[in-house]
């Protein structure tokens, strides 16, 4: 199948979660992962009406921006892990970061977003796995990360993300969905503008979404897998 008929797909199987979830369409948006994807990917499914991008590489995206320049109502999003030696050009080429995990990343992301003249959106990434090979912040370091973050003019905090352990069965998610969720509508009442939820991929966006997810990352179910350099 095209990209087209897959988006296509992916947009009826969202609205169909949404619908049994007594939730509007709108609430959940659509995040394209074209990491690892040559850049034609990305215009494919520009093409076919796509605007949310994922990727997880600074590296990787800065070299296929310079091909994006046509693509002036794009949002692209970095969703991987952030060194703190990047953080200069991620704020300079991303319009989002979506996996903060510390005060100094943030800062450092404050200061280049300032020196930008830009106002940065950020997600905090939280691990509720564990799993040595995923990243992010404990969920008892996070009212302490909010709170620093409020006093930073040049990034604001509007949400939360995770990443489960990875399994065939979509509803061994579920809990660590329900866990984020529970973290995000606390923190919201110090922090009212975190109302975003980043969680699900393309074999469990379904129970996200029931669980109150806000945007799903896709990358497999749309481009199919990815080819990774040897």
């Amino acid at each position: 199948m095209s990209i087209a008929d897959n988006l296509a797909r992916l947009h009826e199987q969202i609205a169909q979660a949404c619908r049994q979830s007594n939730r509007h369409e709108s609430e959940v948006a659509l995040m394209a992962v074209s990491k690892v994807h040559p850049v034609e990917v990305i215009l494919d499914a520009y093409a076919a009406g796509q605007r949310l991008f994922g990727e997880n590489r600074v590296q990787e995206f800065q070299e296929k921006s310079q091909h994006l320049d046509t693509l002036t109502d794009a949002s692209f999003h970095l969703i991987g892990p952030l060194q703190s030696n990047k953080t200069n050009k991620a704020a300079e080429l991303f319009d989002a970061i979506d996996a903060v995990d510390s005060l100094k990343i943030a800062q450092r992301l404050n200061t280049a977003a300032d020196a930008l003249g830009k106002k940065l959106p950020v997600l905090i990434e939280v691990k509720l796995s564990h799993e040595e090979s995923k990243h992010g912040l404990a969920p008892e370091e996070l009212p302490e990360l909010l709170t620093a973050i409020e006093g930073l003019e040049s990034i604001e905090a509007v949400g939360l993300m995770t990443v489960p352990p990875w399994s065939l069965d979509a509803e061994t998610a579920r809990p660590y969905f329900k866990v984020l969720r529970q973290l995000r509508d606390e923190s919201q009442k110090a922090h009212p503008a975190l109302t975003q939820l980043s969680m699900g991929m393309s074999n469990d966006f379904v129970v996200a979404i029931q669980e109150g997810s806000t945007c799903v990352r896709v990358g497999t179910a749309l481009f199919g897998k990815r080819e990774y350099p040897a």
